[in-house]
């Protein structure tokens, strides 16, 4: 079942690629976050779309967002792709239960095992008030994350 505009962010907890525990209701109240599912780590277009987040993130809208990136890949492999790429913000492994919370959103792929491309930005109430999915190979545009934030 897909989440929609307009309606609460399901809840979950996540484990960073440092092993931390992460809730997206630990930024309710606190931040907008945009939640960036994506396929692989170390893949071609995921490493392109992360860089320039993490190259845009203070163009975003700086301290009141927070970005969350999520993938089905392990926390050790998602640790060595954010040292190697620099990553500051959060990435998560939606290792086990294999894509759930994928599937929660309504983003998994269960032929091939993983996400496709979908962000969902969500305000400080838990309510997502923006959303696009992409299939697999086709980037997602920096450009409408910030014009989705400004209108918060």
């Amino acid at each position: 079942m897909a989440v929609e505009v307009g309606g609460v962010a399901p809840d979950f907890e996540l484990k960073d690629q440092h092993g931390t525990p992460v809730k997206l209701s630990d930024y309710r109240g606190q931040k907008n976050v945009v939640l960036i599912f994506y396929p692989l780590a170390f893949s071609g277009v995921c490493t392109g779309e992360l860089c320039t987040v993490r190259d845009e993130l203070p163009s975003l809208g700086g301290d009141d967002v927070q970005v969350l990136a999520v993938s089905v890949d392990s926390v050790f492999s998602l640790r060595a792709w954010a040292d190697q790429e620099k990553y500051q913000f959060p990435l998560l492994a939606d290792f086990w239960p294999h894509g759930g919370t994928a599937q929660r959103y309504g983003v998994f792929d269960e032929e091939k095992g993983l996400a496709v491309r979908g962000t969902f930005i969500i305000d400080t109430e838990g309510v997502v008030r923006w959303k696009v999915v992409n299939a697999i190979p086709d980037a997602r545009d920096i450009d409408e994350y910030r014009k989705a934030l400004a209108g918060l």
